[in-house]
């Protein structure tokens, strides 16, 4: 058997026991495993303490395989091993170290031993096509590392905070969850339905908390339930499902939230860049007028909602999320497979705006609206660089090495999806993070088509 090995060196601004300590809380795993990769933890006991034990069902394509592994060689501070058991390989053993780099600095490091079933047949042709995907999966991976730790270190909460959650199974909700308790706070999630987690409260949009007194004491609560609003066409059942979801369910919330002993001191509540309409190449920020249309109505009424929470005391902020980018869903999602099979194009004109912003910059303003006490009311959640829907396209297009050159025009995107094709992909809106940029936040990805290779695994990235 030939064992190979792979080493990934970097630095990180900040000491070797903050960088250990966040790896060992929970959620690391989630937050180092790559949005293109198909990856589901089965179980998990134990944290990164020797014998430990993690098992993920990994898929690649239509084939998927187990990979069970155990902790060993733990040194609290420094290291931790991990050594396949059961899986695709025929020896894989991972190092995880953690080494002083001068005053307030240190070097992460990830060394693999492996080898490969079927030797010598496999050969140099698979032992290099294996280093290449390790090498496109640690710089992903240090990368999220190095920015979430500064994320974290920006934000100032030294303390541990207790946040309530809704919607922590969406989008945004599923990469928030790991990032807040990986820099050592605890989540709660308010769920619909049953839930594993013995702290979940369960909720009904309709009808409000069930147990809302398990809330109180809640430092912070973040809000991001509601209907799917491009689930489907713009039907008028689904667009009373959408309105109900979101602004009934919010008032529910907030409504229980005040009338708690101990409230939450914040409230972040989700909202969307729809509220400004389409506004072709007008700059547009916080104090921009509402704009007009069904989406910039149901975002003016989602946001009036949260009045019974404000007249509590409660700060709140509302994050108007423009186009979040991740692979795992949403818009960029749905893009991904045509423009891989090189039949992706611009939209209709092309030339509307769009006010885009990466998963990661996205939970970062969560943490951010937080832990900042200045900051309340609307907040735009968008990169600082928007760009067109042609000059989208032409930058997927660069990062997939693939033409983007196939048209989707408008009357086409108006047929497949009615009205919400005129609100969600011919509509243009050039926004602006004032607010966020004023209170202090820095941006990860204020370039697209950095963030698109950071996301995709596509290169390195370049961040701000």
């Amino acid at each position: 058997m030939r064992v190979r090995r792979f080493l990934h060196r970097s630095r990180v601004a900040a000491p070797a026991e903050a960088v250990y300590q966040w790896h060992a809380h929970p959620g690391a795993l989630e937050r180092l495993t790559p949005p293109w990769e198909s990856v589901e933890i089965e179980e998990r006991t134990g944290g990164i303490d020797d014998d430990s034990r993690v098992v993920l069902r990994v898929r690649m394509g239509p084939v998927s395989t187990r990979w069970v592994a155990v902790h060993r060689d733990h040194v609290s501070g420094s290291q931790f091993r991990d050594q396949q058991v059961q899986g695709p390989f025929a020896h894989w053993v991972h190092t995880h170290r953690f080494s002083p780099e001068g005053p307030g600095a240190s070097i992460l490091e990830d060394d693999v031993e492996f080898a490969l079933p079927l030797e010598p047949l496999a050969g140099l042709v698979a032992a290099s096509l294996v280093e290449r995907k390790l090498r496109r999966l640690f710089t992903y991976r240090h990368a999220v590392a190095r920015g979430d730790i500064e994320a974290h270190r920006m934000a100032g909460e030294s303390r541990s905070l207790r946040v309530g959650v809704t919607g922590s199974h969406g989008l945004v909700g599923t990469a928030l969850v790991p990032f807040l308790t990986t820099g050592g706070h605890r989540v709660v999630p308010i769920v619909r339905g049953a839930a594993a987690d013995p702290e979940a409260i369960r909720w009904d949009p309709a009808h409000g908390l069930q147990d809302a007194a398990r809330l109180s004491g809640v430092d912070a609560v973040v809000h991001l339930a509601g209907e799917n609003i491009a689930a489907r066409r713009w039907t008028d059942a689904h667009k009373a499902a959408v309105r109900q979801s979101r602004v009934e369910g919010t008032r529910r919330l907030c409504e229980a939230l005040a009338a708690l002993p101990h409230p939450p001191r914040v409230l972040v509540a989700a909202s969307a860049t729809g509220f400004y309409g389409d506004r072709g190449a007008e700059v547009l920020t916080e104090e921009s007028s509402p704009g007009s249309g069904f989406l910039a109505e149901v975002c003016r009424e989602w946001e009036s909602a949260t009045r019974p929470a404000e007249q509590a005391g409660i700060r709140v902020v509302h994050l108007r999320f423009g186009m979040i980018l991740s692979p795992r869903g949403g818009a960029l999602g749905k893009m991904l497979l045509p423009f891989k099979l090189g039949v992706g194009g611009p939209a209709g004109s092309g030339r509307q705006f769009v006010s885009w912003v990466a998963i990661d910059d996205a939970i970062g303003a969560v943490l951010h609206a937080v832990a900042t006490e200045g900051l309340r009311g609307p907040a735009n959640v968008v990169a600082p660089a928007p760009v067109t829907n042609a000059e989208f396209a032409r930058t997927l297009g660069r990062v997939l090495s693939r033409p983007a050159l196939v048209p989707f025009p408008a009357f086409a995107a108006r047929l497949a999806f009615g009205e919400l094709a005129e609100a969600l992909l011919l509509a243009s809106a050039r926004v602006m993070p004032a607010k966020l940029q004023a209170s202090g936040y820095r941006f990860r990805f204020a370039d697209l088509e950095g963030a698109l290779r950071h996301l995709l695994g596509r290169g390195e990235a370049k961040g701000d």
